[in-house]
């Protein structure tokens, strides 16, 4: 067999950084974890091609070599998905499908040949018998959840490394939270699966072996899903591993609020190497937090815990939602005002949807608010169903809060926020590499002389080397994350509202 591996295109997003990475010679941030995943399953024999649309262009000669294309996606992706499957029909080529999208919205899809959803730990092996056989069904999926300690490691070799500003692992699926818009839950479960510490750092140490050397997220979708797993067996496991390499990689993840309420536990993760976490703050509105489920968020002061994990050495990237049903007219203020005091440089806000499947959705479903599907970008201006504030009331205020964050006064403030903050360690990867100088010296030229940020930007440069010399490089890479946040939001404020 030869298989042709494909990824879509992802649109300008907020987390896309397709603006920031010119500055470090990039094309995309990660490469197609899922993909390399799949093809790690696939019989030794066969030959494999991965095209990632993200870094290369997908040619006609690519499909017609191929006897079948696999195809996985985000939903955000669908409009490129699309387009790939159009593609390969014409060419005579049948499609094999999976992942997020295509697992929530299956019946957008009748002209794919083959569905293979859900888990593919359970559901590729029975299409690749049934294949072998000669008769293989269209869909195939599965309401059981896989061992994941049974995924192999994804197959590096099918991609340029150099390609990709960050590596990807996992670590664990599901989330022990199930907070009412969230789809995580639905796709993984609500109990925490895990790997075990030994098949982590193989999965690290080939990447090692392959040379990288930089970022690693663990794309987990709550890495502190099992607290006592984490402390006792990975994090010890991580932090050995890292001395014997002498620190190689830089560690981001995605995590709950509550990691701050665990001295020991951030402790041990800054040990480990990690640097940066997202959390899922969503809203300082209590009665709002209530509302979607997001009880954890309201049993200590938020801004009080994003210091506390700025003061660990974590530096906190964070998601903020505005359209619940509880919210009133002062959380545009409220929501403007929590983030520039918090120093989250990297705050995205978005609009409240309703994912497929979910508790909302379901809720909706029944109010009859449903109007639309959701298109998967969450700075869009878009809302899938009809929000109790009025539509103008809601879309003005929205506009008015990535005015008054990403405003270069503002963002360029909140960085000195964080900077102030944040507690420096020697597990941080902030020497000046050929990326970092690069990232720097393309700062100077495209920031250094811009009109409308060159004055925030030499202040900050100059207070920083002064106060706090040390995180030089965290300040530019700052920088550069705003000229793509700027950028961005410019393009979608200047659009028009889809909502």
């Amino acid at each position: 067999m030869k298989i042709l591996l494909v990824y879509p295109c992802y649109p300008d997003t907020f987390w896309s950084f397709s603006h920031a990475l010119r500055f470090i010679g990039k094309k995309a941030s990660l490469p197609p974890m899922g993909l390399l995943t799949i093809a790690a399953m696939l019989p030794e024999q066969w030959s494999l091609k991965l095209v990632d649309l993200n870094v290369s262009s997908l040619k006609d000669e690519d499909i017609l070599w191929a006897d079948y294309v696999f195809l996985s996606a985000m939903t955000v992706q669908k409009a490129s998905a699309k387009k790939i499957i159009t593609r390969c029909l014409n060419l005579g080529r049948k499609v094999v499908a999976g992942g997020p999208l295509f697992t929530a919205e299956s019946g957008d899809f009748p002209e794919v040949h083959h569905l293979v959803l859900n888990e593919a730990e359970i559901t590729l092996p029975l299409f690749l018998k049934d294949l072998e056989l000669g008769q293989p069904n269209r869909v195939y999926q599965s309401s059981e959840w896989a061992d994941i300690n049974t995924t192999p490691v994804p197959l590096w070799e099918l991609i340029n490394l150099k390609n990709y500003a960050t590596m990807p692992v996992q670590y664990s699926r599901g989330c022990p939270f199930d907070c009412e818009f969230c789809d995580i839950t639905v796709l993984f479960g609500r109990k925490t699966r895990t790997k075990s510490a030994e098949l982590i750092l193989n999965e690290l140490e080939a990447l090692y072996q392959k040379g990288w050397r930089g970022s690693v997220f663990f794309v987990d979708d709550n890495f502190i899903g099992n607290k006592k797993l984490i402390k006792q067996e990975i994090l010890p496991a991580l932090i050995k591993w890292m001395k014997r390499k002498k620190y190689p990689f830089a560690f981001s993840t995605q995590a709950s609020i509550n990691l701050a309420d665990d001295h020991e536990l951030m402790h041990l993760m800054a040990e480990a190497g990690f640097d940066m976490v997202f959390v899922g703050i969503e809203t300082p509105d209590k009665d709002s937090l209530i509302e979607c489920g997001k009880l954890h968020n309201t049993r200590n002061d938020l801004l009080t815990n994003v210091k506390k994990l700025h003061a660990a050495g974590l530096q906190v990237q964070a998601g903020f939602i505005v359209g619940f049903d509880s919210d009133k007219r002062d959380i545009f203020a409220r929501m403007s005002q929590f983030i520039n005091e918090s120093g989250i440089v990297a705050s995205m806000v978005g609009l409240l949807n309703a994912p497929p499947g979910t508790r909302l959705y379901k809720r909706l479903i029944k109010e009859n608010r449903i109007i639309k599907q959701i298109s998967g970008d969450n700075t869009d201006f878009s809302m899938n169903f009809l929000p109790k504030m009025d539509r103008k009331v809601l879309v003005d205020g929205y506009k008015k809060i990535i005015s008054d964050i990403y405003r270069p006064e503002a963002y360029y403030k909140r960085i000195k926020t964080f900077l102030r903050g944040y507690r420096f360690t020697s597990k941080s990867r902030t020497g000046f590499s050929v990326r970092n100088l690069r990232g720097f010296t393309m700062s100077v030229y495209k920031l250094g002389i811009k009109k409308g940020v060159r004055r925030h930007y030499w202040k900050l440069m100059a207070w920083t080397l002064v106060r706090r010399p040390r995180l030089i490089p965290h300040a530019v890479t700052m920088t550069i994350y705003g000229a793509h946040f700027m950028r961005h939001f410019e393009t979608v404020l200047e659009s028009p509202a889809q909502i």
